[in-house]
């Protein structure tokens, strides 16, 4: 990608690199760009106006790239455009049915939510399959995994839609044995390409193996179960929190 003057880059709508340069962006074959005059940054966090300032004309997105994740450093556009787009939004949000859309919305995304945290809870207790001896650690179980795994934002398995929900499930469960049950989080990994992922792949097997206990009717000591303590030791903190708010 080529701009041979600065006329095209003022018509070019771009995604940039960011750099330490607050006002220093780089293009895909590392060249440095920095924004026309008149340009201004509408930083990150309101949606409905980085789409007006896009769609009113050239912009650049500033992009940076931390491990897998993207994160966003603003849209620069002409000053003009962005007070055009302000301007239009700040009237329609001015509106009364603005806000009983808002309020619509923000319902079914409630509604969705409690619903999906009910289909993955339910997930979790076909992968569980514990027998009906250990059923109130079974239903405990799937309490904790669905309360942490499944907020909107959590970044974890269960919010993602690339893997079936029996996958997703499992995930869940597994990944949270591995620090509710297991040493992990105090080990001291090796910096080694793919070291990591052995370590948890071992322990996996480790709690797949201590699931299997609640899959049948033989009674084993609860504390003496790493699974069986974990849910106790967060039902007395619960308790503890709950009375602290009383």
């Amino acid at each position: 990608m080529r701009y041979d003057s600065a006329l095209a880059l003022m018509h070019a709508t771009l995604t940039l690199t960011a750099t330490k340069d607050p006002r220093t962006f780089l293009d895909e074959e590392g060249r440095a760009h920095s924004p026309p005059p008149g340009w201004v940054c509408v930083a990150p966090g309101d949606p409905g106006l980085t789409r007006r300032v896009k769609a009113a004309g050239p912009s650049w997105t500033v992009l940076e790239k931390v491990g897998r994740k993207m994160f966003s450093h603003g849209v620069w556009a002409p000053a003009a455009n962005v007070s055009a787009a302000r301007a239009a939004l700040e009237e329609e949000r001015a509106d009364p049915a603005y806000a009983r859309r808002l309020a619509a919305d923000a319902k079914r995304r409630a509604e969705e939510q409690a619903r999906y945290v009910q289909e993955f809870r339910a997930a979790v207790l076909r992968f569980l399959r514990f027998s009906t001896r250990y059923g109130a650690y079974a239903r405990a179980l799937a309490d904790a995994v669905s309360e942490h795994a499944t907020p909107v934002g959590s970044g974890t398995v269960a919010r993602t839609k690339m893997i079936p929900l029996p996958r997703r499930a499992e995930a869940a469960v597994i990944a949270w044995m591995r620090h509710q049950t297991t040493a992990y989080d105090d080990m001291d990994i090796a910096r080694v390409k793919g070291e990591r992922r052995r370590v948890r792949a071992s322990l996996a097997e480790v709690s797949r193996a201590v699931l299997d206990l609640h899959r049948g009717d033989e009674v084993h000591a609860p504390m003496a179960c790493p699974l069986c303590a974990a849910i106790v030791r967060i039902h007395r903190e619960t308790d503890e929190g709950e009375e602290d708010d009383e």
